[in-house]
Parts: structure tokens; C-alpha cells; sequence
């Protein structure tokens, strides 16, 4: 069903191209029929049987019969489920204004934290960095942001950053550190200990044992963006000999 897409993968796509999914004509009496589901996820929308491109970059595939375009864009649109890092800007009553890099800022109300009651509220300020899901982001309703899972546990979530360097990259990048067959984080852990809280909004907060390691890690995260494999093991063999 998916033979068109199949062909495809790892080639570069640009918006406007097409492609038509089929079902088998041959069906068959002794085995039960599933519908199978094609899960598009950014740069292809699917209205029925067609597949649209709307993002140029690289098609990936994950199996079973997920298909996404791996495009470098820095513009971020909120998603619901999406784990952000935004910036409080404002309190407006029992709701504080967070500002992810959208296209409108999102609202987090006090009661979202693990813990908070009316007479418990979190101690959050205006500046602070909070580490959010989105639980409402579409077009027609204010984005909404939570900071507990759906047990109700922070699990993560939350105000942090009280030290450390917030940056933004690409969106390519954060799938990539993302991913679990990635060795980007594997590769800088070896250099030096630092820690990292990646949003799916294209920022990034880092934190080592010193100033100078922690900008040389943010600096590494940005540079690797556009490097081949090779070219990134030879920029961290030279780190670690202390040429930089």
C-alpha cells in the first residue's frame, strides 16, 4: 500500500509532489482484513487516498507505517503533546502567560504543577524557564500548557534553568537528539558531563561543570547541525586534545 512512499525514502521531496496509496485488488477468504493506517506526520498531508508534500528535506520512514519529511525549518507550530521550553512573560490572575516561540503565547494555569491547590501554588516568576507539554495546540483555541503527565506526576516537568545557557537551533536538530538511534548525545557525554533539556520548540538548555564547557558544548550542538559523520568525529577528537 505504502510501495510508493517505500521508493522514495532518503530521497529530497519538495512541496508539490504527490503520491497516490492504493489498496491490493486480491482479497483474501481465509485471513482476516485489517485497514492498515498511514500515520503522516511533518512536511506530508494526506486528504484521502493522496499524499502531499508541503516541506522540502529528506522523506524518513519508521516503522511500521510512519512517513515524515525531515526538513530544517526554525519556525515552530505548536502541537498537542509537544514537551516545549518557554519563557514565563506574564501573570494574568490565576494564569501565567508562557512565551514557546509560536505564533501565540500559551497559557499555564497554577494548578497545572504536581501538587498545587488553592493555598499551595507553585512559586513561579516572571523570567523563569519551564520545562511544559502542551495539552490544547490548535488553530482556533489559545495554546494550553501543563506541567504534569497524565498520572498527574511532574515526572521532569516544570521551573528550571536557574543557571545555564538557553539557545535556539533547528527543528531537524532536535529530532535528531531526539531520536533514539542518535549518538550526538552519546558523543558529547564522552567529552564532557553536562545537562540538557531539549523542547521540541527548537531550544535548547545546557548546563556543565563550568562556564567555558557549557558554551563549548552549545557551540558543538550548533556546528554539528550541518556536519557529516566523519567531520563531526574529527571536530570532537580535536576538543578532547584541547585544540579549541
Amino acid at each position: 500500500m505504502y510501495a510508493a512512499l517505500l521508493e522514495r525514502v532518503g530521497q529530497v521531496l519538495v512541496p508539490g509532489d504527490e503520491f497516490y496509496l492504493r489498496t491490493d485488488d486480491t482479497i483474501s477468504l481465509s485471513e482476516p482484513q485489517r485497514a492498515e493506517k498511514m500515520v503522516c506526520g511533518p512536511g506530508l498531508r494526506r486528504s484521502g487516498e493522496r499524499v502531499v508534500v508541503c516541506k522540502s528535506g529528506p522523506l524518513r520512514h519508521k516503522q511500521p507505517n510512519m512517513f515524515w519529511v525531515d526538513s530544517q525549518q526554525k519556525r515552530y507550530v505548536p502541537a498537542r503533546g509537544d514537551t516545549v521550553i518557554g519563557v514565563v512573560t506574564a501573570k494574568s490572575g490565576d494564569v501565567f502567560k508562557v512565551e514557546v516561540g509560536g505564533s501565540d503565547v500559551a497559557s499555564l494555569s497554577y494548578l497545572a504543577f504536581e501538587g498545587a491547590t488553592k493555598r499551595n501554588r507553585p512559586n513561579v516568576q516572571v523570567g523563569d524557564l519551564v520545562f511544559a507539554q502542551f495539552a490544547v495546540a490548535n488553530q482556533h483555541m489559545e495554546p494550553e500548557l501543563v506541567c504534569v503527565d497524565a498520572a498527574g506526576r511532574a515526572n521532569g516537568l516544570g521551573v528550571f534553568g536557574g543557571d545555564g545557557l538557553l539557545f535556539r537551533v533547528s527543528l531537524g536538530l532536535v529530532r535528531r537528539l531526539l531520536s533514539p538511534q542518535s549518538d550526538l548525545q552519546v558523543a558529547l557525554q564522552q567529552l564532557y558531563p553536562f545537562e540538557l533539556v531539549i523542547g521540541m520548540n527548537g531550544r535548547l538548555w545546557v548546563k556543565s561543570s563550568s562556564v567555558q564547557r557549557t558554551l563549548v558544548i552549545a557551540a558543538l550542538l550548533e556546528s554539528c547541525e550541518n556536519m557529516s559523520l566523519s567531520q563531526r568525529t574529527q571536530l570532537f577528537q580535536r576538543v578532547a586534545q584541547g585544540a579549541l
